[in-house]
C-alpha cells in the first residue's frame, strides 16, 4: 500500500477474526508533511483491507457510471430513509431488551404498528365486514 506521501508499506497476511489485512505506516508518519491530512492516529496510519473490498470497489464504480442503477437508487432511496426515520422516531433507536428474541418480537411490533398508521393515514377502514382503502385519500 502506498499513502498520499509516497511512502510504500506491504499488507500483512490475512488473518484475524475477519480474515482482514493491514497496513501499518507507523513510524513512517512521524515527520510527514502530510500527516494531518492523512491521520490523526498517534501511532500513524493504518489501513484495513477486508474481504469483501474488491467487490465493493466494482459495484461502486458500476453505481457511478450506470445510469439505471442511479435511476433506481433515486426513486428508492427517499422511501427507505424515510421508513428507517420513522422506525428510529423517538428514541427507539437503542435495543430496549435483552436478547435476541424480545428484541425481534419489538421490532417486528414496532414494524407492524408503523405500517397500521401508514395504512389508515392513506384511507384504510371497514365497510360491511371488508376492510377497504380509499381511493379518493390514497
Amino acid at each position: 500500500m502506498t499513502c498520499p506521501a509516497g511512502h510504500t508499506v506491504p499488507l500483512s497476511s490475512p488473518g484475524g477474526q475477519h480474515n482482514q489485512r493491514k497496513a501499518a505506516f507507523g513510524n513512517l508518519c512521524v515527520g510527514c508533511p502530510l500527516r494531518e491530512r492523512c491521520t490523526k492516529a498517534k501511532v500513524g496510519r493504518i489501513l484495513t483491507i477486508r474481504p469483501h473490498h474488491d467487490p465493493l470497489t466494482t459495484a461502486r464504480r458500476q453505481a457511478a457510471i450506470d445510469p439505471n442503477w442511479q435511476a433506481g437508487y433515486r426513486r428508492f432511496r427517499p422511501p427507505v430513509e424515510r421508513a428507517v426515520a420513522w422506525l428510529v422516531h423517538h428514541g427507539n433507536r437503542r435495543l430496549r431488551y435483552r436478547g435476541t428474541i424480545a428484541n425481534n418480537t419489538w421490532l417486528h411490533t414496532r414494524a407492524a404498528a408503523l405500517n397500521l398508521r401508514r395504512l389508515i393515514n392513506l384511507g384504510l377502514t371497514r365497510i360491511n365486514g371488508t376492510w377497504t382503502i380509499n381511493p379518493a385519500t390514497a
